[in-house]
């Protein structure tokens, strides 16, 4: 790798697998130091032994203990600055409106727009001190357009919720040069999405690319480096697709 985000001070949360792990390993390669958090302490340890410049921090980010814990943890490790945030941890629950409990839309809606609210308003101040700061949010694909076969209600939710909410971040973060854009994936394949690899939703996802192949999590690990790098100082308030060309037609 090429050392495009050394001296950097990342916060990565969600780190413990998919999207997150890949932009924490990815990160580290970069040169950038790194505090991975996530709720799975084992999932960690793991990540820990994969890379141990990686640093780690057991936390609930649906809470506000849970994100002042990581903000106290992130302040301590990098001296109060934080250079970039990467808002990667969602929790989601997929149904049709008909059959969505309550409960589940609450799991959803908590897993992916508190999450993101919560983390940035602790991290707000280390992000000041950076005057360089860059906060990554994840929207979807699908807060753009639905997709048939996949109950998404909740989700859709949630990630319209974020696009709308990285706008207001890059207004508000500004004046004390804190950027912040979102990132839209398409279907990428995960150990989360794996399982549906092989069903009939694929046949939906697969028509809607303009690319011969599905994306992968190194795909949006490179457009996490690029935002979180001085490279794309003039981006802010953006949303950017990386989904194969689905939400182009």
């Amino acid at each position: 790798m090429s050392e495009r985000l050394k001296g950097k001070r990342a916060i990565v949360t969600g780190a413990g697998r998919g999207i997150g792990r890949k932009i924490a390993l990815m990160y580290a390669s970069e040169g950038c130091e790194v505090l991975a958090c996530d709720i799975d302490g084992a999932a960690l340890r793991k990540l820990a032994d994969h890379d141990p410049m990686i640093a780690v921090q057991k936390a609930d980010l649906t809470t506000e203990d849970g994100a002042a814990t990581l903000a106290v943890s992130a302040a301590g490790r990098f001296a109060g600055v934080v250079d970039i945030l990467v808002n990667a941890a969602a929790i989601v629950r997929f149904a049709p409106i008909k059959e969505m409990t309550y409960g589940d839309w609450k799991t959803t809606t908590s897993g992916e727009i508190d999450s993101v609210f919560l983390v940035t308003r602790a991290m707000w101040p280390l992000l000041e001190r950076s005057g360089r700061a860059s906060i990554i949010n994840f929207s979807s694909a699908n807060a753009h357009v639905a997709l048939k076969g996949l109950p998404a209600i909740a989700h859709t939710a949630g990630k319209g919720a974020v696009m709308a909410m990285t706008r207001q971040m890059a207004m508000e973060g500004g004046p004390s040069g804190i950027r912040a854009n979102s990132i839209a994936p398409g279907f990428t394949v995960t150990e989360e999405t794996e399982q549906h690899l092989d069903t009939p939703l694929m046949v939906n996802v697969r028509e809607k690319l303009m690319v011969d192949r599905l994306g992968t999590s190194e795909d949006i690990g490179y457009l996490a480096i690029y935002l979180g790098s001085d490279e794309s100082g003039y981006v802010t308030g953006a949303d950017i697709c990386i989904d194969g060309g689905a939400t182009a037609w």
